[in-house]
């Protein structure tokens, strides 16, 4: 008596359909996953905004529980912080962060701006914060600009 062997696997049908719905699902994720880059850049400068108004209101909390409107400066864990009208100067807002990755910090003018950068290091247009310092009885200005991320 003679036995048939069967031989298992896919036709070749079976494998162009397969490929073909992969293909097609690869379309529709692939455009989400892409905008996904510039949300979690949005994110992050909007977080590090967050981040900065936390930093000034802690260090005017430190100034006012200290009892000195005459001081010009504070500690805040070991750092020396500038301090003008009871909020940290331009200068000194980014040691009232505990970190910055992502972002470059430069102070034109009187303000601060942290930038962020690309993983390349280049600074990408119309994606940073600014901070201005406090005027006289007034609170910082801190913006976030996210048109370009």
């Amino acid at each position: 008596m003679k036995r048939k062997i069967e031989q298992g696997g896919f036709t070749l049908i079976e494998l162009v359909v397969v490929v073909t719905i992969l293909g097609i699902l690869a379309a529709f994720a692939v455009p989400r996953f892409a905008q996904l880059e510039g949300q979690a850049r949005l994110a992050a400068t909007q977080a590090l905004a967050g981040s900065i108004r936390s930093g000034a209101s802690l260090s005017h909390a430190l100034w006012v529980a200290q009892s000195d409107p005459a001081s010009t400066s504070i500690t805040m864990e070991g750092t020396a912080i500038s301090m003008v009208n009871g909020y940290p100067t331009n200068t000194f807002i980014d040691d009232t962060l505990v970190e910055f990755a992502g972002f470059a910090f430069t102070t034109p003018g009187d303000t601060g701006v942290f930038t962020k950068q690309s993983p390349t290091g280049t600074p990408i247009a119309n994606c940073f914060v600014t901070y201005t310092p406090a005027p006289a009885n007034g609170a910082p200005n801190v913006v976030a600009t996210t048109g370009g991320c």
